[in-house]
């Protein structure tokens, strides 16, 4: 068991600390100053075979300083608050932007950008705060053992447990911005491992992530759910090198979303390393894709009421009925393109801002998932993606995958060790059919949804 956890500075002390350096590097010099100051009590346990393999709890603080002289730059962060340490905090900071090269679009925001009220989003469970080490293993404990009693065919675990996170964010600039906010997350999982009668081994995995414990899935749900997804995998094989129509899960369509927002994400049109560079305006999919980044959704796990600058989130339709409408912006990439940020800025305590993600998922459509399974004569379930074989620049789409072969509009025999290619946007504009199942267990989400056609190399 490890266990060290960092005595906290006092929340209602947190904005005036952030100020206090804000005002320092002021007084030294700097043209612009900014501060995000956070901490967090995070916890993680897993097991296996119904033992405890690991055990963790930290308490972590720090404060990040970035200062701007004179369209310079620098960042620097320190977990010491005391006077002698932020001094020097500061001195550096500034040193350190007198060294670099002028870059006039840094800075921060416009004034007239920044929130000027912070709501509540219900970010915060106290329950999960609350929650002792014990109960939280229990959580992670049941999970497998409700996978182990599934089915005898479960002999082993690769991994399993629970996770959580209880934070405090500040943000503070000179240009009186002051905003803060808490959160909490709670995560299960469970990594069950099969054998068939030949001796063959597969595994599989099924998981949950919620802002609230009362949100979260039951763990013997969560087990049941794993050990189903790993025993329909035995006797996985490959299929023939054909081309046909393709249905993504749930779990691995948001894997499409992830592409998409690495399309859309300022930093890389500005850069002009996306395929959709300038393409504002045109039809990029089709009229059924509708995608949305919404920072203000309630629970949301990429939900916050400001930005890494102190620019309110807000949603953004990134994608309207296969119409790209949006990139999403920092202040820097908004400034690049001439455009305005979408509260959209992400920041760890040093390095300038880049650009982040909030909730982004794709709308859900009216199909129940077996209904879109029914629609195909015969074709490729998709439940798992290998590899990394996405080129953003070109939309090139080379990946390895395993699930399940359609026959007749019906869920056959497993598929395993085959590879799935093609162009993203034109796998956005042949989408045909999208699910009504949307659930969120992280920052990005879709629905089941069917692409036309694919090509699916294997035997």
């Amino acid at each position: 068991m490890e266990t060290h956890v960092e005595h906290t500075v006092p929340q209602s002390t947190a904005p005036d600390l952030a100020i206090s350096v804000i005002e320092r590097a002021r007084r030294l010099g700097a043209t612009a100053a900014e501060v995000i100051f956070r901490e967090s009590i995070e916890f993680s346990a897993s097991v296996r075979l119904g033992e405890i393999e690991t055990v963790k709890e930290a308490g972590s603080r720090g404060l990040g300083l970035r200062v701007l002289l004179d369209g310079r730059q620098a960042s620097v962060s320190t977990s010491d608050f005391s006077p002698a340490a932020l001094d020097e905090l500061v001195e550096t900071a500034l040193t350190l932007a007198r060294a670099t090269s002028v870059d006039e679009t840094a800075g921060l925001p416009d004034p007239a950008d920044l929130a000027t009220e912070i709501p509540d989003l219900d970010l915060y469970d106290p329950a999960v705060l609350a929650l002792s080490a014990e109960e939280k293993i229990r959580l992670a404990l049941t999970a497998e053992q409700a996978a182990q009693a599934y089915d005898p065919r479960i002999v082993n675990f690769e991994g399993g447990g629970v996770d959580s996170s209880a934070g405090h964010t500040v943000l503070a600039n000179s240009l009186g911005f002051v905003g803060e906010y808490r959160s909490t997350s709670l995560s299960l999982a469970t990594v069950p491992v099969a054998r068939d009668a030949d001796g063959r081994l597969q595994r599989d995995y099924w998981y949950d992530a919620r802002r609230r414990l009362a949100s979260l899935e039951d763990p013997a749900s969560v087990g049941r759910r794993a050990a189903e997804r790993t025993i329909r995998k035995l006797g996985a094989r490959r299929v023939p090198t054909q081309t046909c129509p393709v249905v993504f899960a749930p779990e691995v369509a948001a894997s499409l979303i992830g592409h998409v927002f690495g399309a859309v994400s300022g930093d890389a049109i500005f850069r002009k390393a996306s395929f959709l560079v300038g393409k504002l305006g045109e039809q990029v999919a089709s009229a059924l894709v509708t995608i949305i980044d919404d920072g203000r959704m309630p629970n949301g796990l990429g939900s916050r009421p400001f930005d890494g600058e102190g620019v309110p989130t807000r949603r953004t339709t990134v994608i309207r009925e296969g119409r790209l409408e949006s990139y999403l912006h920092n202040t820097y990439t908004a400034r690049k393109l001439g455009e305005r940020t979408t509260g959209n800025a992400a920041r760890g305590l040093t390095g300038a801002p880049s650009v982040g993600v909030n909730n982004m998922y794709l709308v859900p459509g009216p199909h129940p998932p077996e209904a879109i399974i029914a629609s195909v004569h015969h074709g490729f379930y998709v439940t798992e993606l290998i590899g990394f074989g996405v080129n953003g620049v070109t939309g090139d789409y080379s990946r390895g995958a395993a699930g399940r072969w359609i026959e007749n509009g019906e869920l056959t025999f497993p598929v395993e060790e085959v590879t799935i290619a093609g162009n993203l946007l034109t796998m956005l504009k042949q989408i045909e059919m999208i699910g009504n199942d949307l659930d969120f267990r992280g920052r990005m989400a879709a629905p089941t949804l069917k692409i036309a056609e694919m090509t699916i190399s294997g035997t």
